[in-house]
Parts: structure tokens; sequence; C-alpha cells
């Protein structure tokens, strides 16, 4: 199974613009034949929690089309990150959108204390059953929780989706986390974080995936854009920047 985590820019609030950017790395990495491509924490907002209110739609948005027009063209899952609205408020979510199927969402189980104000937290694990694995969504703080590994893999899965927004601090705290739960959980952990500014600090990218022994298989710079893709059969991985 191939799986690619993505790296990029985005514009605070720019959904559209965003949009548009997202399927340029999303056609470039079809190309490679994945069967699966993620991308990072609010990737088409923006980690942007005070703007997250007025931002949030649905999965069935129809800016998002475009995604499930991809997915079933390429035979590839797309999994976006979006903040969802609901009556009791709003949630990080990803939404995942899988070659002629029902689009699925995941929405962040823990949330950390500054995210608390702006987000209510998701109720439910997400299990994605794709070419022989089982494969888990985790976004950012909750990535970084032992018990979240720990009841994924109790869940089943044996791939773990960091989908992240992180500072240049917190990816060399997380680097040392996805090692070790790969060796106890996974035979693969994978992380997409963006680049640039976010909220009030700087996405520091470092995109990367280990495998089942704990090793750094193969990571992006700071500053790239495009993504790392995984090969659970070769336990090999390469690195496409655009």
């Amino acid at each position: 199974m191939k799986v690619c985590a993505a790296q990029l820019s985005v514009e605070a609030g720019k959904i559209e613009r965003n949009v548009r950017k997202h399927v340029a790395l999303i056609d470039v990495a079809v190309s490679h034949e994945p069967d699966l491509i993620y991308f990072p924490e609010l990737s088409l907002t923006g980690y942007e929690p005070k703007l997250a209110k007025d931002l949030a739609t649905d999965a069935n948005d129809r800016r998002l089309d475009v995604f499930q027009e991809r997915a079933d063209r390429g035979n590839v899952a797309i999994g976006v990150g979006v903040p969802i609205g609901s009556a009791d408020g709003t949630r990080i979510a990803m939404v995942v959108f899988r070659p002629r199927n029902e689009r699925m969402t995941y929405a962040k189980q823990q949330l950390h204390a500054d995210e608390l104000p702006f987000f209510v937290n998701g109720e439910k694990q997400l299990i994605l059953s794709m070419g022989g694995h089982a494969l888990a969504p985790a976004i950012c703080y909750e990535s970084l929780q032992v018990s979240h590994a720990y009841a994924a893999a109790r869940s089943g899965a044996d791939i773990y989706l960091a989908s992240v927004a992180k500072s240049q601090r917190m990816v060399a705290k997380a680097y040392e986390h996805y090692a070790q739960i790969a060796r106890s959980h996974f035979v693969a952990v994978l992380m997409a974080n963006l680049v640039g500014p976010s909220d009030d600090f700087v996405s520091a990218g470092q995109s990367g995936a280990w495998n089942g022994s704990g090793q750094l298989v193969v990571s992006m710079s700071d500053k790239a854009e495009g993504f790392v893709m995984f090969d659970t059969s070769a336990r090999k991985g390469v690195v496409v920047t655009i």
C-alpha cells in the first residue's frame, strides 16, 4: 500500500484558493499511484482557531466536490482538513473522499486546552479499511497522546495518519513520539504538516514516515511543498517536491 502525506503552505481563510492548491498537489501525486493522500490539520482554511467558526462547513460543501472527482478519477482516497460546524459547536475535522463511495468525516477527539474556546471534541475514532490495512487518522495534539495511539491500535489500526500544524519545537517532540508508537503499535506512522504562518506560530513542515521499527524512512525539509510517500510493502519512501 502506498500512502502520501502532503506538505504545503495555505492562505488563512481562503478556502477556494486552498482547494485549488490541494488539487494541484493531488494531480502530481496521482502519477505515483498512491492508495491514499492526506493533508495537514485544517489544511483548507489554515490553522486559524479564531476564524474557524465563520469558516466552518460540512462534508457536502459543493466546493469540496472536486476532491470526490479526483478520488474517482485517480482511484485514490483523499483526506483534507476542514472545520465542520454542528449544533453544538465547531469541530476540527478530516473529510475523506473515497473512489465512488460516500464521504467520511473524522473529528479530532482530544483538543489542546488552547483550542477549547473555539472547538468541541469529536466523539469516535474513524478507521479506514484499505488495501488490507486499517488506517487511523490522528489530528495534531491527540497524535502526541499515548492514549490515542493505543486506542487506535486496539481498534485494529496498523497505520497511523498524523495530520498536524506544528512548530519546530513540537516537530522535534513529534519525531520522538511517532518513532515510539510505530515500534509499539503500527507498521507505519506518517505525519503531514503545514509550512508557514499558522495562527500565532510558524508551522515547520518536516513531514515524514516511520516504519514499524520506529525508523524515520523519509522526511521533507521545513519549507518545501509536496509530499512524502511510504510503500508499506517495500518499506521504502520517497519525497516529491512541487
